[in-house]
């Protein structure tokens, strides 16, 4: 059943107000004040808070950055209503607004809409759930258990404004879990902006973070806004944040802590509301301790880590990947392809048979052969299959056709198979002794 909070002075308006609600199929709690809301939604969270603006403690405005989880909608009665007030409760975040005498048909509207608001959230989280055990959590992909972890931590920091280090090596997926802290949080409205440190020379790397000032530098020809201020609202991603010039680093740490930027050659502070999601594919303590990284920058970066498992340590991801990446590249080229079993097999790291001469081979090891190069694999099937003279190929003792060549029936007494190669054949044969 859906809960209702419902605060209000007045206790005859509460007594009335909160009859009506229950009619509706809503359980209903009261409050007086706005010190009884705060014990109260302290240890619950509401579906709707009916909030009188005017209390005896102060306005209930004051509640809504409070009541902002995601779960909870806020509805603002009074009856004192004015455009201001309007205005200014919905920018603060208020679902609707109801005058006093309330507009009974209005109200029963509002708890509709409350009872199919919830529904969609139940129907869409039981969708995440099975996306999840499917190997998806918004643009990530994998279901084996490293990954199950990072997205129960994922899940459990996005919602907070807590600023996160992810680290792992190249490759891993730092900039799509960035992009999912985003969307499952309340900034996901917002821009979502990433900068990536390495790839921005040390002379410019002050001026496009925390932007300039018009003349502030020769080729200064306009004011330019930095990363923070196009991230407002929203999260600003810094990919490889240890290759940052660390006296830059001293600036970044100054903002982390006070949510103030100044412009370069700028006199005036700017005051930002960005999350800050950072990456790298260093050991922060390394890192640290060969002078990449500030200790206290690390330390203020670090509130909520989140450590990426190589593709290695993922056991039963590498077919979910090699299919989403097959899924997008078919979208792109308007083909139908799919994965053999071979190629299946390959990816897991066993063997499989070569379509060619339907012999196995095998996945490249991490020590080569003396015939081979690191990072390839040789398949069994002959080279004359790509080239070569028959002359060649049936010295190889192969056909054209790529299989063994049949040697003609072994005579009594011959210590040669049917299926023995030429080249066999006379690896096998005794020297004549006293031949010149």
């Amino acid at each position: 059943m859906p809960d209702v909070l419902l605060i209000d002075d007045d206790a005859s308006f509460q007594a009335a107000l909160t009859e009506l609600v229950r009619a509706e199929g809503f359980s209903v709690e009261g409050a007086g004040s706005l010190g009884e809301a705060r014990a109260y939604l302290s240890e619950h969270a509401p579906d709707l808070a009916l909030v009188d603006l005017k209390l005896p403690d102060g306005s209930g405005l004051e509640l809504l950055p409070e009541i902002q989880n995601g779960a909870t909608e806020v509805i603002l009665i009074t009856g004192h209503a004015t455009v201001d007030s309007a205005v200014e409760a919905l920018r603060s975040g208020a679902s609707d607004y109801l005058t006093k005498p309330v507009d009974i048909p209005r109200l029963k509207s509002v708890l509709a809409n409350v009872v199919r608001r919830r529904e969609l959230r139940e129907e869409i989280h039981a969708l995440r759930g099975t996306l999840r055990s499917l190997g998806h959590f918004g643009p990530l992909i994998g279901s084996s258990p490293p990954m199950q972890a990072v997205y129960d931590m994922i899940a459990r920091v996005a919602p907070t404004d807590a600023t996160v280090l992810v680290q792992g090596e190249s490759g891993t997926g730092k900039e799509l879990v960035a992009q999912t802290l985003h969307g499952l949080s309340r900034r996901r409205k917002g821009p979502f902006v990433a900068l990536n440190c390495s790839a921005v020379s040390p002379q410019l790397i002050e001026s496009e973070l925390f932007g300039h000032e018009r003349g502030s530098f020769t080729g200064a020809a306009r004011t330019h806004k930095g990363y923070f201020e196009r991230a407002e609202g929203g999260t600003l991603f810094l990919d490889e944040v240890s290759e940052m010039p660390i006296e830059l680093q001293v600036r970044l740490l100054r903002v982390l802590e006070t949510g103030i930027v100044a412009r370069v050659g700028g006199e005036t502070e700017l005051k930002v509301d960005v999350r800050v999601v950072a990456a790298t594919n260093r050991e922060p303590g390394q890192a640290v301790a060969d002078g990449k990284l500030r200790e206290d920058l690390l330390y203020r970066l670090s509130v909520f880590p989140i450590r990426l498992p190589a593709l290695r340590e993922r056991a039963g991801d590498v077919e979910l990947l090699a299919g989403a990446f097959l899924a997008e590249f078919n979208a792109a080229e308007g083909t139908r392809k799919g994965i053999s079993r071979a190629a299946l097999g390959l990816l897991r790291g066993g063997r499989a048979t070569c379509a060619s001469s339907r012999m196995p081979y095998t996945a490249p090891s991490s020590s080569p052969t003396r015939r081979s190069r690191p990072g390839t694999f040789r398949c069994c099937a002959p080279r004359s299959r790509t080239g070569g003279s028959r002359k060649s190929q049936a010295r190889a003792g192969w056909s054209s056709s790529g299989s063994a060549v049949r040697s003609p029936k072994r005579s009594a007494g011959s210590s040669s198979p049917p299926w023995t190669s030429t080249a066999e054949t006379r690896r096998r044969r005794p020297r004549r002794s006293g031949s010149a």
